[in-house]
C-alpha cells in the first residue's frame, strides 16, 4: 500500500511540475496546480442556464464544439427567460451553472437581491459590449449622451423611465454610473424599471421607457428597428469592464471541485477560440443567433462582435474595446477588485445598509485557485495580480486598495 501510494504521489507531481513548467506558473501555486486528466470530474453532464444575449457565447460554443468533451464533461446549455429565472434555478439546484450577472451573484451571496446562498463565480465570461439605448423620441429631443440627456431632463419636466435587467446585476450599475456622471440621481430623478434583456426592443418600441441598460445584441437590434440610440457603450463607462460571469453555488464547488475546474477549463479555451480570429467570431454569431439561442439575425450580432458600431444617428466608428471572451486571459479572470466594485456600488445605492468585509467576501465568492488550475489545463495565460487598477468615465480611478473610502466617495448615491 505505502508504495503504491508513493507511485500516485509521484505521479502526481511530475504531472503538476510538467503543467507548472508548460505556462510559467509561480512556484507557490505548484501544490495547488491541476494536471489535466489527473482528476476525473465528478459529474459528467452539466446544466448551464444562459439568457439570450450575445456573451452567452463561450458557454455554447464549449459545447457546440464538443471542447467540453476534451474536459471529461458534457455542458447542458439551458435557454432561461429572465435573470430571476436564473437565480432561482441557480439557489434551488435546477441549474448546475449559469451564463450570470456578476452583481447577481454578489447580491445573492450577500443575500440583497432574493434568497441568501453561498454563492461562487468560477471565471468571468467577458469583458466589454453592452450598451445604454434612448429611445428616438429622446434623441429627436436632442438627448443623445449623459450630457444633453440631463440638460433635456432638467427642462422638459416629467416622470423619465429607464430599464435595467436585475437590481443587483451589471446593467443597473452601469445605467446608474452613467447617469449619475451626468448629475442624475437615478434613485430620485427617474423611475427605473426591471425588464429580462430580450424583451427591452419591445417595451421600448411601444414606449414604456426612454431608455435602457442591456447586453447585445439588444442595443444593436434597436437601432436596426429604428427605434432607439446608442448614447454610450458600457466600455466607454468602464474599459474592459467584467460582465457575464460563470456562476454557481458555494455548494457545488465544494460537492464537485474537479467538474467546476473541467468545466471553467473547456469555457477559457471556447473563449480563446472566439477571440482567436475574425472567422470564428463569424462561426459564432451564426450559431449563437440561432433561436435555440439569441434567437436573432445574424446582422443583429456579427457587426459589434467585431467592433463595427453605429448609434443610430449616422455616425459609425470601429471600436478596438470590444466584446472579447478572453482578451489574454482577462476577460476570464475573476479579479478579486472586480467583484468589490460591485459591492461599493452596491453601497452606493443602498443595496446594502452596511458596509461588507469588501476583501473577505471577494475571496469567498471568486474561486481564484480553480481558475488558475483550469487556466494550467486550458493552457491560459493568467495576470499576476487578482487586482487590478480601472479608471472610469468621470474620471475616478478605482484599485480596490480603501473600497470602504470609495463607496462613501461619490456624491451622488442613495
Amino acid at each position: 500500500m505505502p508504495d503504491l501510494l508513493n507511485a500516485k504521489l509521484s505521479r502526481r507531481a511530475v504531472l503538476q511540475t510538467a503543467a507548472v513548467g508548460a505556462v510559467g506558473i509561480d512556484p507557490a501555486l505548484r501544490a495547488a496546480v491541476y494536471a489535466a486528466g489527473s482528476d476525473a470530474p465528478e459529474k459528467k453532464e452539466v446544466k448551464i442556464g444562459f439568457i439570450p444575449l450575445t456573451d452567452c457565447a463561450s458557454v455554447v460554443m464549449a459545447s457546440v464544439l464538443g471542447i467540453d468533451q476534451k474536459y471529461g464533461v458534457k455542458i447542458i446549455p439551458s435557454k432561461e427567460a429572465s435573470w430571476a429565472g436564473v437565480r432561482d434555478k441557480l439557489v434551488n439546484g435546477e441549474l448546475d451553472m449559469a451564463h450570470v450577472l456578476y452583481g447577481l451573484i454578489y447580491g445573492v451571496h450577500l443575500g440583497v437581491s432574493g434568497p441568501k446562498k453561498d454563492m461562487a463565480i468560477l471565471m468571468s465570461l467577458n469583458n466589454n459590449g453592452q450598451a445604454i439605448t434612448l429611445s428616438k423620441k429622446l434623441a429627436d429631443k436632442g438627448a443623445v449622451d449623459a450630457a444633453s440627456l440631463a440638460k433635456l431632463m432638467a427642462t422638459d419636466k416629467r416622470e423619465y423611465t429607464f430599464a435595467q435587467t436585475f437590481p443587483t446585476g451589471t446593467h443597473a450599475m452601469w445605467l446608474y454610473y452613467w447617469l449619475a456622471s451626468a448629475g442624475i440621481n437615478p434613485m430620485k430623478d427617474a423611475k427605473v424599471i426591471t425588464v429580462p434583456p430580450p424583451q427591452m426592443v419591445a417595451n421600448m418600441r411601444v414606449g414604456n421607457m426612454d431608455g435602457y441598460c442591456v447586453g447585445e445584441p439588444w442595443g444593436h437590434r434597436a437601432i436596426i428597428d429604428g427605434i432607439g440610440v446608442t448614447a454610450v457603450t458600457t466600455q466607454d463607462i468602464w474599459k474592459d469592464h467584467p460582465e457575464k460571469a460563470l456562476g454557481t453555488t458555494g455548494e457545488f464547488v465544494k460537492k464537485y471541485p474537479n467538474t467546476a475546474r473541467a468545466v471553467t477549463a473547456a469555457i477559457i479555451e471556447a473563449g480563446q477560440w472566439i477571440d482567436a480570429s475574425l472567422s470564428n467570431k463569424m462561426k459564432m454569431a451564426e450559431t449563437v443567433a440561432d433561436k435555440s439561442y439569441v434567437n436573432t439575425s445574424v446582422d443583429a450580432i456579427n457587426q459589434r462582435i467585431l467592433g463595427r458600431y453605429q448609434n443610430g444617428m449616422g455616425k459609425t466608428w470601429d471600436d478596438p474595446n470590444h466584446m472579447k471572451f478572453y482578451n489574454d486571459g482577462k476577460a476570464s479572470f475573476p479579479y478579486l477588485s472586480d467583484g468589490m466594485w460591485f459591492l461599493t456600488q452596491h453601497k452606493r445605492w443602498g443595496l446594502l445598509k452596511e458596509h461588507p468585509d469588501y476583501l473577505a467576501v471577494a475571496k469567498q465568492i471568486n474561486q481564484i485557485d480553480i481558475y488558475k488550475q483550469a487556466a494550467t489545463a486550458a493552457k491560459a495565460s493568467v495576470p499576476k495580480d487578482v487586482m487590478r487598477t480601472s479608471k472610469m468615465i468621470d474620471g475616478v480611478v478605482w484599485d480596490g486598495k480603501d473600497p470602504k473610502k470609495y463607496a462613501d466617495s461619490f456624491k451622488i448615491k442613495a
